[in-house]
């Protein structure tokens, strides 16, 4: 099988590829963290007195920071309507990214020896008119002759508050009390449950 067929093919088996990760993985949506969850992270709550709770949300790979974000200020709402509460405070938040760095052999990169000298490791050095001479050794950065890999960097993002829920109006001066209402009414509308594109 000649070079361009084969390109073809594994472009062809690459894009259905992705067609169907895509149906499968989405952003996490807005849902109590559960092992039984079919998207991974949500919301969680804990309660550490009578009027304060630490409230947080975690993302899955696909979920921004600003959604993680937002979709804890809404469980935050939601759960002061919950306890009978008008309004909420936050007191402390913390924003947590994990990055995981995978390296996976580029789909795309088919060099005319195929497979048969796949552990040659030449030295070379290499002329460019921008650049002049460079040294290439195949184990330091991008690769010019081997297996070439495609190195990408996945963030997770989980945010953290704790809250004091109050009645009746809501504090003024404070720049960090919410109408538990308000932001339900503003938020709610784009949040993303479950089940539903």
């Amino acid at each position: 099988m000649n070079g361009p067929i084969r390109k073809a093919m594994v472009c062809a088996a690459a894009a259905t590829s992705l067609a169907l990760v895509g149906c499968a993985h989405r952003s996490t949506p807005y849902q109590p963290i559960s092992s039984a969850n079919r998207v991974a992270g949500g919301y969680s709550d804990i309660r550490l007195a009578e009027d304060r709770y630490r409230v947080t949300f975690a993302g899955n790979r696909l979920t921004s920071r600003e959604k993680v974000e937002t979709y804890l200020l809404f469980r935050a709402a939601e759960l002061t309507l919950e306890k009978g509460r008008d309004w909420f405070a936050i007191e402390d938040r913390v924003i947590e990214r994990e990055v995981e760095r995978q390296v996976r052999p580029d789909p795309l990169y088919d060099p005319w020896f195929g497979t048969y000298y796949g552990s040659w490791r030449p030295y070379w050095s290499y002329y460019g008119p921008r650049t002049g001479w460079r040294r290439w050794y195949p184990y330091y950065g991008h690769s010019f002759w081997t297996a070439h890999v495609d190195i990408r960097n996945v963030e997770r993002f989980e945010a953290t508050a704790e809250i004091r829920i109050g009645k009746g109006r809501t504090p003024n001066g404070s720049i960090t009390a919410y109408s538990a209402r308000d932001v339900i009414s503003r938020i709610g509308p784009r949040v993303e449950y479950p089940g539903i594109n």
